[in-house]
């Protein structure tokens, strides 16, 4: 605008190239989780097969209240020596999230197949449906 006010100003703006303070935070972020994860990497793999293979796990039936509680290597030796509980080991199943995660993640995600679906019916049914449209059209047309 010839008058100075309003519109675009040569300069104005944020200069190409520059990041914003908040994408230089999420970066930081980003580096620090990358580094923690990376760090940690081989017992989060051994997690991670684990329960895609499937987890055991120790419980305590509680006498008094009947409720199954996750046996600890500490409460198992508190527990030692009692005979009113009874302890029993428990399985989960396999986890197909898990597995299909970590084989995504080592050979890469299979492509998504192209599927065709057929758009058009069949011609009796296409006439039928033009005919019922018909006879509404009709039938409105008579209430007026």
């Amino acid at each position: 605008m010839a008058n100075g006010h309003g519109g675009k100003r040569p300069g104005a703006g944020v200069k190409k190239g520059s990041r914003l303070p908040k994408t230089l935070e999420k970066e930081a972020a980003r580096e620090y989780v990358r580094r923690r994860v990376t760090e940690a990497l081989d017992p989060l793999l051994d997690a991670q097969v684990a329960h895609a293979v499937g987890l055991k796990y120790l419980v305590v039936r509680e006498a008094s209240s009947g409720k199954f509680v996750r046996v600890t290597e500490a409460l198992a030796r508190q527990k030692l020596g009692k005979t009113d509980e009874v302890i029993e080991v428990w399985e989960k199943d396999p986890s197909v999230q898990a597995f299909t995660d970590l084989l995504n993640r080592a050979l890469d995600k299979p492509k998504e197949q192209e599927q065709t679906i057929k758009l058009v019916g069949d011609d009796e049914q296409i006439r039928r449906l033009h005919a019922g449209r018909a006879r509404a059209r009709a039938s409105r047309k008579d209430a007026e």
